[in-house]
């Protein structure tokens, strides 16, 4: 669960390559990675970046320790020889970390296309980074999406993450709690993630606490004498009306008793909601708060609060810790340039008959701009290397029918900011709380129809034109020589 060292989150081919480039005497050669997605999560328009700090601190420690060495020096190959020779398990044993990473701030509205994360370094070294942040940014990403969405779906109502027990495995449940946090949600059940992120931690009872008791009263009874000052029942063990009565009759027969919320899990929360707020209000419980779940998401929540849901604070479990609804975030890291013999840069893309695989080339950034009240306009992929005139056409890579033209001096940001250089992490990540407020802040900066859950309204993303202009020369030039 806690091993010492997780540099061996390396797919096979990645050390393959990387033996190879050693083996060539590249080791040395400079190149570029970009990891980006194609396809925006939940058919949604956006993605929260999430992950950069777990990123951050799997690069830290990126060095093979000897259980390591020990298991690489035993893999063979198909005929019972070593697969790698020694010398170059020795230089994996002196490996040093020293590329430049930057990466885009969790918390930010990122589009498909845009680079997350870009890699500048040895491409031996760039190379072994590969599936282990496609780990990290592709899970944590996903679920903070999700968390905006069902965030955005309770409308300022509370969201506790209920996720623990339905998550894909410990890690799973470990960061996809950090971030739904950064998503928007207010709290957790999962007490292990509260203590190491300082996430707020909420919890109830559960229905095993009224069947262990002769009946749902003595069972309400007991839990109001434990918990006197954080008191939440739940109410549909047996009868959801029934259990409502019995919870008042108990708060107001027992002296000093909190009866900070009841919790309904079954039914129709809608039509329940509607009568339990009733029956509370008339006894003088104005502030007791009703929560709900049972397998809760975005669409769920968005039809109960149309319903008109008397519900305060949303429970989401498996729908929110899993991502459901989308599998994966379908990141990937590729190549975009590479210098030569000579040091010069040699851009790179990779091609495809699906023009949508088809990938950026450059030494990629990504420029957000901003109109005169600090909405989002727009974002251009740029190369860095590459010069702006005062008026910059952007053209969309995917459908070139799609054009815009803006001013090179217009307030604007780039997203991507250095996190490591030269292996140095020059980078101090702002608390979690920070970051999920930051991502807050990002959404309001953008229009809602951004936003919505069904049919949003496009965000336009364009390369630059020199950028463009150079991809689809690359495009011809691949085309010709390998026909």
């Amino acid at each position: 669960m806690n091993p010492s060292s997780l540099t061996l989150l390396i797919d096979l081919y990645e050390l393959t390559m990387a033996y190879g480039y050693w083996k060539l005497g590249m080791i040395d050669r400079q190149a570029v990675f970009t990891l980006f997605f194609r396809n925006p999560p939940f058919q949604g328009n956006f993605a929260i970046v999430a992950g950069l700090q777990s990123a951050i601190d799997f690069i830290k420690n990126f060095k093979f320790d000897p259980s390591d060495i020990h298991y690489l020096q035993a893999l063979q190959t198909h005929n019972g020889a070593p697969l790698f020779e020694k010398k170059f398990i020795n230089y994996l044993q002196n490996f040093t970390f020293a590329c430049d990473v930057d990466g885009v701030e969790e918390g930010t509205l990122i589009f498909p296309y845009e680079p997350l994360i870009r890699v500048q370094g040895p491409i031996i070294q760039a190379q072994l980074l590969e599936s282990a942040l496609l780990n990290i940014i592709n899970f944590q990403t996903l679920i903070a999406t999700k968390a905006s969405r069902i965030c955005m779906a309770a409308e300022g109502d509370e969201v506790i993450e209920f996720g623990l027990r339905r998550a894909q495995g410990v890690d799973g449940a470990f960061s996809g709690t950090r971030a739904a946090f950064i998503g928007g949600c207010h709290a957790t059940s999962n007490v292990l993630a509260g203590k190491h992120f300082g996430i707020p931690v909420q919890g109830t009872h559960a229905h095993s606490w009224v069947m262990a008791f002769e009946n749902e009263k003595e069972a309400f009874t007991a839990y109001a004498r434990v918990m006197p000052n954080h008191c939440t029942f739940v109410l549909d063990t047996y009868d959801t009306m029934q259990g409502i009565k019995k919870a008042i009759e108990i708060a107001k027969n027992q002296k000093g008793l909190k009866m900070m919320g009841v919790r309904i899990d079954s039914g129709d929360l809608a039509h329940l909601s509607i009568h339990i707020r009733k029956l509370l209000d008339n006894a003088g419980y104005r502030d007791t708060q009703i929560i709900a779940s049972n397998e809760l998401d975005e669409m769920i929540i968005h039809n109960l609060k149309n319903q008109g849901a008397k519900i305060d604070v949303w429970g989401v479990g498996t729908a929110l810790i899993t991502g459901k609804g989308q599998a994966a975030l379908d990141g990937v890291y590729k190549l975009s340039a590479i210098q030569d013999a000579n040091n010069r840069w040699r851009y790179k893309l990779k091609t495809s008959e699906q023009f949508m695989k088809t990938t950026n080339p450059g030494i990629l950034q990504v420029r957000r701009f901003f109109d005169t009240q600090g909405m989002a306009t727009c974002d251009m992929i740029y190369d860095i290397e590459m010069k702006h005139a005062k008026h910059v056409d952007l053209i969309n890579s995917i459908d070139p029918s799609k054009k815009k033209q803006v001013q090179s001096n217009a307030n604007h940001k780039d997203l991507l900011v250095p996190i490591f250089r030269s292996g140095k992490q020059v980078y101090e990540p702002p608390t979690l709380l920070k970051i999920q407020t930051y991502a807050q802040l990002q959404l309001n900066r953008f229009f809602t129809s951004t936003h919505h859950f069904l049919n949003p309204q496009p965000y336009f993303i364009g390369l630059e034109k020199t950028l463009y202009d150079l991809k689809m020369l690359l495009i011809q030039s691949i085309r010709s020589i390998e026909r």
